[in-house]
């Protein structure tokens, strides 16, 4: 059991390799392609509508987007090495764990609302006045 465990935990990435991000957050998740023998990096931008395992060796996360008018959902894997890097583009201030009704919604009603902005950059821009 213990070598299972350490099987697992060697393939993890650290924590600093991966960005915080949370159910309701716009992401754009870089992901490794083979095709044939070349390899490249494609880009899958859209809502993180859910996420599964934690930040456990098997945890992934369901990202949603439109494309040409039809729902595009792809789950994956938080520690994959095909998944090259995950950028926060926007922060959602969402009250479910999971999003499976964006499903049902097209154009401004699938839209979220962004999280206001933090404390101390508020009273930084107010004490530069």
């Amino acid at each position: 059991m213990k070598l299972l465990k350490d099987v697992a935990d060697a393939q993890k990435k650290s924590a600093k390799d991966l960005p915080s991000f949370n159910v309701g957050d716009t992401v754009r998740v870089h992901f490794r392609i083979v095709e044939g023998e070349k390899e490249r990096i494609q880009v899958f931008e859209g809502v993180v509508i859910g996420r599964k395992g934690g930040e456990g060796p098997h945890a992934q996360f369901t990202v949603r987007r439109v494309a040409f008018g039809e729902g595009v959902e792809r789950v994956f894997p938080l520690h994959s090495p095909r998944v090259e890097k995950v950028q926060v583009v926007r922060e959602g201030r969402v009250r479910r764990a999971k999003l499976y009704f964006l499903r049902e919604r097209s154009g401004k009603a699938a839209r979220l609302k962004a999280k206001g902005r933090s404390e101390k950059a508020t009273e930084k821009s107010e004490s530069g006045k």
